[in-house]
């Protein structure tokens, strides 16, 4: 079992920052891709960046791409996601996620385990 806990959301002005944290534990957790969701009022589901454990390869969705870092401390078992320059399209409940393997997914049907969600507002 892995179990993760989310923090840093939050209310932000436009051109602001936040940054999210994802804290795992759990035995075997190693073993899972990490990577974060993000869903806004009346939308899907949809990825936003992804990570691996092992190999610290990163994915991004483009609208994201040059803003938001995604990135781990091993040691503290911990996922971050440093977002830079929000606008108000960035608004909604971020969520961290796990899933199996090594390679990282944009499908939010693979990852098998969730955090409670983080709700990010960006005002205009």
């Amino acid at each position: 079992q892995v179990q993760l806990v989310e923090s840093g959301g939050g209310l932000v002005q436009a051109g602001g920052s936040l940054r999210l944290s994802c804290e795992a534990s759990g035995r075997t957790f190693r073993t899972y891709t990490m990577g974060w969701f993000r869903q806004a009022p009346g939308m899907e589901r949809e990825f936003v960046a992804g990570i691996s454990w092992s190999g610290g390869l990163t994915s991004y969705i483009d609208s994201v791409k040059g803003r938001f870092t995604i990135s781990r401390d091993n040691a503290k078992n911990t996922m971050y996601l440093q977002m830079n320059s929000l606008n108000p399209e960035d608004t909604g409940v971020y969520y961290c996620a796990a899933k199996q393997g090594v390679v990282v997914s944009t499908t939010s049907r693979d990852y098998v385990y969730w955090g409670q969600g983080t709700q990010v507002t960006v005002s205009s």
